[in-house]
């Protein structure tokens, strides 16, 4: 589900749902340098969904949701707000964080994952209990919008979550391979890009391009570009990038607004820690009508990181795309800027 498009069919009903436990947050301090990683999945257990985001006003995105996680051979709950509406949210923020601060405390639940993104997910982050999301380490997964959550439970507790398919995403066997190696199988993966080349002489979907030669190894932080750059300056905005690897995707955005944003990496001072970049898709980013041409999305990606000569490479399967990979947020990974592949130098997962 893309970030920025809002499902604007007629809402589901008007249906009454259970209220959810709720109570104001006591704040904690930033982690101490000290990373968790939850327990993994198997077969029978149980997934919870929830809606930090944006609303859903069909209902079949929600049998399709429940069908694809039955397909893995799991459970499904779904949150007590999971088809609530309030505008184009899915509830109030009060109803989306006590949905998933319930999921986070309820020992039943082994896995929580985003129906979908949207809008909406950093209105929440100063009402979740981060004691509890620390004190119940579990997988938690979702992209685009979500990734505020990723960056803000990083920051507040240290926990590894994933940046990867949502709910309602097309799970064809490309995504679920790696969910399942990494989240089943426990694989230390290496991440690359298909290979094949169709019926064509030389590759042409999927291209890795190299910005700078190299390896580089650190701990994987970013997601969603629009989303990150949104709560730079909060606390819940990761504080320490020394040598860390930032992975960026995005989706609709127009180039300028793009080059508005790494300029704001860039004199924010996250660029200038890192040791490694990774740009997956920008899915249907345009130069749109500013009057006198654009810059080009390769141009712009050019400017800010050829000159910081650190390993780089876009292309990578990460973004609004049906080829989707699962990305450790957190744990430490080496990438082959040449090869275009990231490696994860630890398990994702107990």
């Amino acid at each position: 589900m893309q970030r920025r498009k809002f499902i604007q069919n007629i809402g589901i009903g008007s249906l009454a749902f259970p209220l959810t436990s709720f109570t104001k947050i006591n704040k904690i301090a930033p982690i101490d340098n000290s990373i968790i990683t939850p327990q993994g999945l198997k077969k029978g257990d149980t997934v919870g969904v929830v809606s930090p985001s944006s609303a859903i006003f069909e209902t079949e995105p929600y049998e399709i949701a429940k069908e694809n996680l039955e397909a893995m051979g799991l459970k499904v709950k779904f949150g007590d707000f999971v088809k609530g509406r309030y505008g184009h949210l899915a509830g109030t923020d009060e109803e989306r964080a006590g949905e998933l601060n319930d999921m986070f405390r309820n020992d039943t639940i082994k896995a929580i994952m985003a129906l979908r993104g949207g809008s909406g997910a950093a209105r929440i982050l100063d009402k979740l209990d981060y004691k509890a999301v620390k004190n119940n380490p579990k997988i938690f997964i979702g992209y685009s919008d979500i990734t505020a959550l990723h960056l803000a439970i990083y920051q507040k507790t240290g926990l590894v979550t994933f940046h990867g398919p949502l709910a309602v995403s097309t799970w064809n066997s490309f995504s679920f391979d790696y969910f399942k190696r990494l989240l089943f199988d426990n694989e230390k993966i290496t991440f690359t890009n298909p290979t094949d080349k169709g019926d064509n002489l030389t590759q042409i979907k999927n291209r890795i391009r190299t910005i700078r030669k190299g390896e580089a190894t650190g701990r994987l932080i970013g997601g969603n570009l629009a989303v990150l750059t949104g709560i730079m300056g909060s606390e819940y905005f990761p504080t320490n990038w020394d040598g860390n690897i930032l992975y960026l995707e995005d989706v609709g955005e127009q180039i300028y607004a793009v080059d508005r944003m790494m300029s704001q990496l860039q004199l924010g001072g996250v660029l200038d820690k890192i040791s490694g970049f990774v740009f997956g898709k920008c899915t249907n980013c345009k130069p749109g009508g500013s009057g006198y041409g654009s810059l080009t999305m390769e141009e712009v990606i050019d400017h800010y990181i050829k000159p910081l000569n650190i390993p780089a490479f876009s292309g990578a399967m990460i973004g609004h795309i049906d080829d989707n990979v699962t990305i450790p947020n957190g744990l430490k990974a080496k990438i082959n800027a040449t090869k275009g592949s990231i490696e994860l130098l630890e398990n994702a997962v107990k």
